[in-house]
């Protein structure tokens, strides 16, 4: 008759770990299964319960850094790896998160706008830090991308970066969040958001451009941006705008502001619809740098000195406006904290925990387009 034996092998190091040795004909034992170590067993080493275990090993941030630390030597200590798809099965989480970009006009074949293409780094750090997936979609605004994610169940959050037309975009995340679906966004934040919004304060940036621009001298400044409710962002960014001015006692003309969509050609077509209007300026504000790159260049193409004659900034921060001719002043947005933000912001969503919108502080970065007053005085084109 065999008899089996439960007892703690005093040469395993492992805590928790239990051997099943079955008796031989000789009185030996022989190792017949080993006990796997569960998440149990490591919050007993870290002196932490075990949902603490599994908040802090998924990356969840309600753990704080000195418990995430002591849990995780816990689970090195015990050669404890987490099973990825058995713990997603058991949660009927994908482990995905997806990120969809829309098409953009843009002079390459990439059309996605270069802003966001300087925040997919981060976005793609932070999921990896938190263990996490992820799936980028690139998507045309004229299909129906809300109802096939929706169905799909290929990620358990969306995170979207641009939208075109807000008024079209907004009704479709409506749709969205009514299936119960995670998304968070990358945009103008607003008490009407269909859904959480992470973006910087355009208002501020705006506002902090221009007066930069009137402190140069300048006091015909044209906004060059679609001011709607149709870009939410821009429109920001133009009321920041006519509030700087209305500060230092000038009265905004109607004829300094044209519309254009975030883009070279568009900036560059704006440019010339206003010079056919045959109003004065003496500086552009562009509600994006890709807008402002666009009427540089429609300025040097008749002959327009910038910034000598004309001083020009824009909004953004893309890795281009530091190498255009002359380089660009700009409204930076800070792209690493807000990938993190994103992806911090749709995990907090998936584990149904508190998070609302956030707004980014903004920063003036000065460059050569704008900075006039380094010729003296007698020769500036705007002493004529």
């Amino acid at each position: 008759m065999s008899i089996v034996a439960r007892q703690r092998d005093p040469n395993l190091a492992s805590i928790g770990t239990c051997d099943r040795r079955v008796a031989g004909s000789r009185g030996r034992f022989r190792v017949h299964s080993k006990k796997r170590i569960t998440s149990f067993d490591i919050a007993e080493l870290a002196g932490v319960s075990q949902a603490t275990v599994s908040r802090a090993l998924r990356g969840d941030p309600s753990v704080s850094e000195d418990t995430r630390r002591r849990v995780e030597a816990a689970a090195t200590t015990l050669n404890y790896t987490v099973d990825k798809n058995a713990s997603n099965l058991r949660s009927k989480l994908a482990g995905t998160l997806a990120l969809l970009f829309f098409d953009d006009p843009t002079p390459d074949d990439s059309h996605i706008n270069p802003f966001f293409l300087s925040m997919l780094g981060s976005i793609t750090q932070a999921c990896a830090r938190q263990g996490y997936d992820l799936l980028i979609s690139f998507q045309e605004l004229g299909r129906d991308w809300h109802a096939d994610f929706a169905e799909s169940k290929k990620a358990d959050g969306i995170i979207l970066l641009g939208y075109g037309d807000y008024l079209t975009h907004a009704s479709r995340l409506e749709k969205l969040r009514a299936k119960g679906t995670r998304l968070v966004s990358w945009g103008a934040v607003r008490p009407d958001q269909p859904c959480i919004t992470i973006g910087c304060d355009n208002f501020s940036g705006g506002r902090a451009a221009t007066e930069h621009l009137l402190d140069q001298g300048c006091r015909r400044i044209a906004f060059l941006g679609d001011a709607s409710r149709h870009f939410p962002e821009f429109q920001e960014r133009y009321r920041g705008h006519l509030q700087a001015l209305r500060t230092r006692g000038i009265v905004p003309d109607d004829a300094l502001q044209v519309d254009a969509e975030s883009s070279q050609s568009s900036g560059r077509l704006a440019l010339k619809t206003l010079m056919a209007r045959a109003e004065p300026f003496d500086a552009i504000f562009a509600a994006s740098d890709l807008i402002a790159i666009g009427a540089i260049g429609a300025l040097s193409e008749h002959g327009i000195d910038v910034p000598f004659e004309v001083a020009v900034a824009g909004f953004d921060d893309i890795p281009m406006a530091s190498y255009v001719n002359p380089p660009l002043t700009t409204v930076q947005q800070d792209t690493r904290r807000a990938g993190e933000m994103l992806v911090d912001s749709l995990l907090r969503l998936i584990h149904n925990e508190p998070v609302a919108s956030r707004m980014l502080p903004m920063k003036l970065i000065v460059r050569r387009s704008s900075l006039w007053q380094e010729v003296p005085r007698a020769e500036s084109p705007r002493e004529a």
